[in-house]
């Protein structure tokens, strides 16, 4: 499974997928930027490209496992933890019109390439996901109202975006669980209780 390092690697590999599948011809040479973002990022945005704003991690309560997974070295491994990344795609660019075409261009990469897989997702850093580990990127379910709050928190004026889930991705404890003997004998203690 994934280390801690995982969330930041989802998202690089997303941005990774786009900047991957752009060709300048598309949009009459506009150089594209791609980029990963932060709150204030938002002070001073790119002029021409994409970006991804992570604005929610959850933990996904249909894939929890149980412990007592063995590992190859026969040691016991505690559950692993199942998050979901909640994240907002914005493009940008000077003229609404090339936005807009950034816009359907970038929704229609990541549904030509919805699973990402280790290959992609180890571009990051090698070793954070096993080699048959993926993660599922789809369209995200936001209200308008939604949407709104998180530009109201942003710094800069509203942008078109469109909210898409990264799931699962499972983030393995660094932890053993406590592995003791086999039981051999049974000593149960009685008492009396006293009225």
């Amino acid at each position: 499974m994934a280390t801690y390092r995982a969330i930041a690697a989802t998202c690089e590999a997303i941005v990774s997928v786009l900047r991957q599948s752009w060709r300048p011809e598309l949009f009459n040479d506009a150089p594209l930027t791609f980029q990963v973002y932060r709150t204030d990022n938002f002070t001073n945005p790119m002029t021409t490209g994409v970006s991804l704003f992570l604005y929610d991690v959850t933990i996904n309560a249909v894939q929890r496992t149980p412990p007592g997974k063995l590992r190859p070295d026969g040691r016991r491994r505690r559950p692993e933890l199942p998050l979901d990344l909640h994240f907002i795609l914005t493009p940008w660019a000077r003229e609404a019109s090339l936005e807009q075409e950034i816009l359907g261009w970038m929704m229609r990469t990541l549904e030509d390439f919805p699973l990402l897989g280790s290959g992609l997702l180890n571009t990051f850093g090698s070793g954070i996901f096993t080699e048959e580990e993926s993660v599922e990127v789809l369209n995200g379910q936001l209200s308008r109202e939604e949407m709104f709050r998180i530009w109201d928190v942003l710094p800069g004026d509203y942008r078109i975006s469109m909210p898409y889930l990264a799931r699962v991705v499972r983030i393995e404890s660094e932890l053993d669980t406590r592995s003791d003997g086999v039981v051999l004998i049974r000593d149960l203690g009685f008492g009396v209780v006293k009225d």
